[in-house]
C-alpha cells in the first residue's frame, strides 16, 4: 500500500494523471496570487506534478517541483521547467519568490508544518502562498477521504478554515478567497518592518 507523499505511486501513476485529473482553475489561483503586495513574477509549484496547474500560471518565471521522476517527465514534455526536490526542503534562497502554489497535492504532504515553515523561508515579503484542496466536510470530500485510505494513502485534509488557522499559526496572513468541494486559502507573508 502507500503512504502519505508516495512517490512510487504518482510515477506509475504519470503517464494517466492528466487523463483522469480536471485541469486547473485559473481563476482561484489568479485570484490567490492577487493577494500579493508584490508583483508576481516567479512562482514555484510545489507537488506540481504533469504540470497541469503550472500551466495555468500567467507569470514570467513558472517552476515545477516535485519529488516523482514520472510526473516531472510529464511537465518538461509540456515545456515546463522543473525541478526535483522535497517540499520540506525547497532548493531556494531565502526571501527568493514570490509566490508558491501547491494544488490538490498537499494533503499527500508528511510533515504539512515543515512544508509550510519551508513556503515562508523562501517567499519574499508580500509573497503569497496558494493553496486549492478538497473540503473533507463536503459530501464529495467525505468520499474522496474514504477513497484515498482504501487506497492506502495517509493523507491529512483540512477544512478550509482550520488550514487558514494552521497557516496563521506559521506566521502566513490568510485567508479562504474559493470554498467549496475544492477550496483554495491564501497566505500572505507580511512586509517585514
Amino acid at each position: 500500500m502507500h503512504g502519505a507523499g508516495d512517490v512510487r505511486f504518482f510515477d506509475r501513476f504519470a503517464p494517466v494523471y492528466d487523463l483522469v485529473m480536471p485541469p486547473a482553475d485559473p481563476g482561484a489561483l489568479g485570484t490567490a496570487l492577487d493577494r500579493a503586495d508584490r508583483p508576481v513574477e516567479r512562482v514555484v509549484d510545489i507537488g506540481g506534478g504533469s504540470g497541469r496547474a503550472t500551466l495555468a500560471l500567467d507569470v514570467p518565471e513558472r517552476i515545477v517541483l516535485d519529488r516523482s521522476a514520472g510526473m516531472l517527465r510529464r511537465a518538461r514534455q509540456r515545456g515546463l521547467d522543473c525541478v526535483r526536490g522535497d517540499a520540506r526542503e525547497l532548493p531556494f534562497a531565502d526571501d527568493a519568490l514570490d509566490a508558491v502554489t501547491v494544488v490538490d497535492a498537499f494533503h499527500h504532504m508528511p510533515n504539512q508544518r515543515g512544508v509550510a515553515e519551508e513556503v515562508f523561508r523562501v517567499l519574499a515579503p508580500g509573497g503569497v502562498f496558494a493553496v486549492n484542496e478538497f473540503d473533507p466536510e463536503t459530501l464529495l470530500g467525505r468520499g474522496l477521504v474514504a477513497a484515498e485510505r482504501v487506497v492506502g494513502f495517509g493523507s491529512a485534509f483540512a477544512a478550509p478554515d482550520e488550514l487558514v488557522r494552521f497557516l496563521e499559526r506559521v506566521g502566513f496572513e490568510a485567508e479562504v478567497v474559493e470554498r467549496g468541494f475544492e477550496y483554495t486559502v491564501v497566505g500572505k507573508k507580511r512586509e517585514s518592518h
